[in-house]
């Protein structure tokens, strides 16, 4: 019998760019395979990642990852990756030829979202996303503000009714 591993199934997720909604418009979004060497897999498995600084370019038809650090692996020997090397994402050729020619754009860059393993494999979200001014991104936290305070309001008043 060959050796049968537990397969993972589902989402699993590894680090999430909570800034990225904060400071972009997030206009379209793609999910992308990415080239990873033993150790950075193991290392992610691991739960470590950041995607803090991390965005997408493209370069001679392909799209490459930057700034995303993974750390080393412990127990890695000299085998080890670099923390913050570049890193091949894959996607369709129809939608890197779309993000070609969106984030050739004025204004416009692509962001990674998320870091996560889909049924084993990990995979990145990145969004295709344009800047917001320092006025969008006030608008933005008075918005969510006044839907927590009435959120609040609302459960105020159901409390009141039940009791």
């Amino acid at each position: 019998m060959v050796g049968t591993m537990a397969k993972e199934k589902g989402r699993k997720l590894i680090a999430q760019n909570k800034k990225a909604r904060h400071d972009y418009h997030i206009l379209d979004t793609y999910e992308a395979g990415l080239v990873l060497t033993g150790t950075e897999v193991k290392s992610l498995r691991q739960g470590r990642a950041s995607l803090v600084d991390g965005f997408v370019q493209m370069d001679g038809h392909e799209a490459w990852l930057y700034n995303v650090h993974v750390p080393e692996y412990s127990q890695g020997t000299w085998t080890n990756h670099s923390a913050r090397r570049k890193r091949k994402l894959l996607l369709h050729r129809a939608e890197i030829d779309k993000l070609e020619s969106k984030s050739g754009e004025t204004g416009h860059t692509i962001v990674p979202l998320a870091l996560y393993f889909k049924d084993g494999r990990a995979k990145v979200e990145i969004a295709l996303a344009r800047g917001k001014k320092e006025y969008d991104k006030r608008q933005t936290l008075r918005e969510k503000q006044d839907r927590r305070e009435a959120e609040r309001a609302m459960s105020a008043v159901r409390r009141k009714q039940r009791a």
